[in-house]
């Protein structure tokens, strides 16, 4: 699905490239103090807060001739407000509204496009009176921004979310954030040396893919090999053992470790392969943690099954293990396999797939307000000093993996178990599993409120 569009408009100098630089992240538009810089439109991918679009700079909005530049000029920033999905009507909030914006108001007043008023320039209240002076437009509630600071802009997100989200968002589901069903599940196979990985790949493929031995480390490079499980495609990375970062000294090695590193940012499930024989090292937690703070959904599974003594004792001890050395996820899931007779290796594909699909999940903005608000009412925020902290709500801002913002007041004093609290319960209500979850917290700043 095409990203929705947003086009920058405005009079000559307002700061319609500063804002473009500031969405895309990168200086691609031409700024300086003079006016009638930007001629041609120019477009960017841009992201806020996890909000995806594609974003059009237009040229400076000029009542000229038709056939003169600066007419032509506005031919196509015309242009670019009618293939928009909503149009950002820029203005100097220091300046207040000027007679050509007048006259750009009443355009767009008249156009189909839905549109943003944003009074820039707005930096340490400078401009207060002039975003107040824009309610005469008769466009909606002004945003205040500064683009050059980067001030304001939760509350340009705010503005924007409702108008670009797409018809179904209350859906499950958004396609063009789900896997496609045709799409390789990106799997990496990583773990310490010597615990099987390479042997349990070759497993998988049904033939002698990968170099394999009782040595530890003969895997150097991360080798991504072409798979289907049951008809549907597989990317497997096999890679290197990663061992204590102070253990490692040999360039190779840590050529190699880094290899393995990218290998985790790259997939999409990783399995953690232990060894039965050795058990649950801290080494292992270490890998894991890297793992849930890239963001990546976790697996773990234990190999040498068919030789492990103490089976049951060995499993339940590094559930245990996990429990209290991974706090951050409750219920990661623990296989067993066996590299060499391939036991469990269905079962450790399916649960992939599985965790891949909880991992991607888009939560409809209606069931995940309707748990917000459940969950606030079971149990409030504290009230430090006797002061509340009010949250008013949430939304999603995109998945995998899923990635939250909650807006409300005073969430800088929001406890951390209160927040832990939120992610716990959404796991458990919202059917999200043991996948990372991402949650910012965001107090919008209101330029009228005196009180902050």
């Amino acid at each position: 699905m095409p990203l929705p569009t947003v086009a920058i408009v405005g009079r000559p100098n307002v700061g319609k490239s500063t804002l473009f630089n500031r969405l895309v992240g990168k200086k691609l538009a031409l700024v300086d103090d003079r006016p009638g810089v930007t001629r041609d439109r120019r477009e960017g991918e841009a992201e806020l807060f996890g909000l995806e679009f594609r974003i059009i700079d237009t040229a400076g909005y000029e009542d000229e001739d038709p056939q003169t530049l600066p007419g032509r000029m506005r031919k196509q920033t015309e242009a670019a407000v009618r293939e928009a999905d909503v149009a950002l009507f820029l203005f100097d909030s220091r300046e207040g509204i000027t007679s050509l914006d007048e006259e750009i108001g009443r355009w767009l007043r008249v156009s189909k496009t839905p549109v943003v008023v944003v009074g820039n320039k707005a930096e340490a209240r400078s401009g207060q009176a002039g975003v107040l002076d824009a309610y005469r437009l008769g466009l909606g509630d002004p945003v205040a921004i500064s683009a050059e600071h980067g001030e304001g802009i939760a509350g340009l997100f705010e503005a924007l979310l409702p108008l670009l989200e797409r018809e179904g968002a209350d859906e499950p589901e958004i396609e063009d954030e789900e896997p496609d069903s045709g799409a390789p599940l990106k799997l990496a196979i990583i773990g310490r040396p010597n615990a099987g990985k390479s042997t349990l790949v070759n497993r998988m493929v049904g033939e002698e893919r990968l170099i394999t031995g009782p040595e530890a480390g003969i895997t150097r490079d991360s080798i991504s090999i072409d798979w289907e499980w049951q008809g549907r495609p597989v990317k497997i990375v096999d890679t290197a053992g990663l061992r204590k970062r102070s253990k490692v000294t040999d360039k190779l090695e840590k050529l190699s470790s880094a290899d393995a590193r990218r290998a985790i940012d790259m997939a999409e499930v990783v399995v953690l392969l232990l060894d039965a024989t050795r058990g649950l090292e801290a080494q292992d937690l270490r890998i894991a943690e890297q793992v849930i703070d890239e963001g990546r959904a976790l697996l773990i599974a234990i190999n040498k099954w068919d030789v492990a003594e103490n089976a049951s004792s060995l499993f339940n001890g590094v559930k245990a293990a996990l429990e209290e050395g991974l706090a951050q996820i409750k219920g990661i899931p623990v296989l067993t396999v066996s590299a060499k007779t391939g036991k469990g290796i269905d079962q450790l594909i399916g649960a992939a797939f599985e965790v891949r699909e909880q991992w991607s999940r888009r939560i409809g903005t209606g069931e995940l307000n309707r748990w917000f608000e459940a969950a606030i009412e079971t149990n409030p925020p504290p009230a430090p000093g006797g002061k509340r902290i009010k949250l008013r709500y949430i939304t999603q801002v995109k998945s995998r993996p899923p990635s939250f913002v909650v807006f409300g007041t005073r969430v800088s004093e929001l406890p951390e178990s209160y927040r832990r609290y939120l992610l716990n319960s959404m796991r458990r209500e919202l059917g999200l599993g043991p996948v990372p979850l991402r949650m910012t917290l965001r107090s919008p700043k209101n330029p009228f409120d005196q009180s902050r």
